[in-house]
């Protein structure tokens, strides 16, 4: 029987003792093979094209083109491609932006070897594998309360927008072209949905959280 062909990865840091020690890493598994190294997103970008390896892994925090970027372009150019993040940071917005971007697992530096090395392979077969610190995360997102503004329908928010202009009632009302009353409506509505009792509240609310174009 054909023996599987080891899993090809490509290493991608900016720091070189990180790749030296991934390097090492690597050796010592007979089924995973370090194809290519790269410090920074624009080499690797580059490499993914002229290599074609089955696994990067990432480092995301990185001068020049960071992990995230990179990662978003190498999937533009090489789609079947496993990219696992790699990385020192846990923060929420970085492990939403990683994986948004398409990276399929998001692991912290102090993993084991064995956990790593498990890694590659289950991303390999298409499977993701989350650290605990990621894994919370993405909960405290999904569970998180949506921010103020989130349920302003389209008019309200066009009224909020010409109130950050500066505009009365009456002159909202000449500009949708709709009666005064109607502005009135809106605006009592946008004043409840936003828990605010004052067009400075809402003003500045809508500023704030940047609730308008």
């Amino acid at each position: 029987m054909a023996q599987t062909p080891p899993i090809r990865v490509l290493i991608v840091d900016d720091h070189d003792m990180v790749r030296s020690g991934l390097e090492v890493f690597l050796e010592t598994f007979e089924d995973l093979i370090l194809v290519g190294q790269a410090s920074g997103g624009e080499e690797a970008v580059r490499q993914c094209v002229e290599l074609q390896p089955d696994v990067v892994l990432m480092d995301l925090m990185m001068p020049g083109m960071d992990g995230v970027t990179a990662t978003r372009n190498i999937l533009q150019v090489c789609p079947t491609v496993k990219i696992i993040a790699l990385t020192s940071f846990k923060e929420k917005d970085l492990v939403h932006d990683a994986l948004q971007a398409g990276a399929i697992s998001y692991l912290l530096k102090n993993v084991s070897i064995d956990e790593l090395s498990n890694a590659i392979r289950s991303a390999h077969r298409g499977r993701s594998t989350l650290a605990p610190e990621a894994t919370q995360a993405l909960i405290e997102a999904v569970t998180r309360p949506p921010g103020p503004g989130f349920d302003l329908t389209d008019r309200e928010q066009e009224v909020l927008r010409l109130m950050t202009d500066g505009m009365s009632n009456r002159e909202i009302a000449d500009r949708l072209m709709i009666s005064h009353s109607t502005v009135k409506n809106h605006v009592s509505n946008i004043f409840s949905k936003l828990a605010v009792t004052s067009r400075t509240e809402a003003v500045a609310l809508a500023v704030q959280h940047n609730l308008v174009n």
